[in-house]
């Protein structure tokens, strides 16, 4: 039933289905077979959702907390995952920027609903070097260097016209230059204490395993759903 504002929101969504039949495909999932390593897991994971046709499987979650203890999150886009951390890129000047220079720990969330997969992550967050942040987006599109070059992230915007402006001369100089170097912008490694992942089951009998860093390697255990 629609309100006086618009749809009803609640009829909207009691009319939705989460993993309907065609649209998802619920694999199972024995841990005991899993990789002794969340990287070798996820790796695995995400080869598969791509096979599935997941439209963006390298889209995530992050969440950060501010000065005050009080959490963020956000969706952005991951750039890679190997021994040193699952990475990211942002303006060290950004929100997230002064927010992880403040407490340099965050989370990470990837939701697959081809699959019905999701991983999570946590952990210490540590900046690349410079020039490990300028290979970044230098093997990026130009659309990403004119983006970093408008730059200004999460700050006050006066108006659309300025925003049209500055992008457009930021697309100039990103075709005519395209090793020009945008000094803020700064590549991220979560290397994660704890990544747990979880396969949904049409039953609710979801499995869940987390992995736990300790000195001598990871330690695997099952979660409750």
């Amino acid at each position: 039933m629609a309100t006086e504002t618009g749809p009803d929101l609640h009829d909207l969504l009691t009319s939705l289905r989460v993993w309907a039949p065609g649209a998802t495909e619920l694999r199972p999932f024995d841990p005991a077979t899993a990789p002794d390593t969340p990287l070798a897991l996820f790796t695995a994971w995400f080869a598969e959702a791509v096979a599935a046709g997941e439209p963006e499987p390298h889209v995530m979650s992050l969440a950060t907390r501010d000065d005050a203890g009080l959490p963020d999150v956000r969706v952005l886009m991951l750039h890679g995952a190997d021994t040193d951390g699952w990475s990211f890129a942002t303006h060290a000047t950004s929100r997230k920027g002064h927010q992880l220079d403040h407490c340099a720990y965050a989370a990470l969330s990837f939701y697959w609903p081809r699959l019905g997969r999701q991983i999570r992550l946590r952990g210490p967050v540590l900046p690349a070097t410079p020039d490990e942040s300028r290979t970044d987006l230098h093997a990026r599109s130009a659309g990403a260097l004119a983006a970093a070059l408008t730059g200004h992230q999460s700050e006050v915007l006066p108006s659309l016209d300025e925003l049209t402006h500055a992008s457009e001369a930021a697309w100039d100089l990103a075709l005519r230059e395209p090793r020009t170097p945008v000094p803020s912008w700064t590549l991220y490694r979560v290397l994660p204490d704890e990544a747990e992942f979880f396969q949904g089951d049409a039953l609710r009998r979801h499995v869940r395993l987390r992995y736990a860093r300790e000195e001598r390697g990871w330690t695997r255990e099952l979660l409750w759903p």
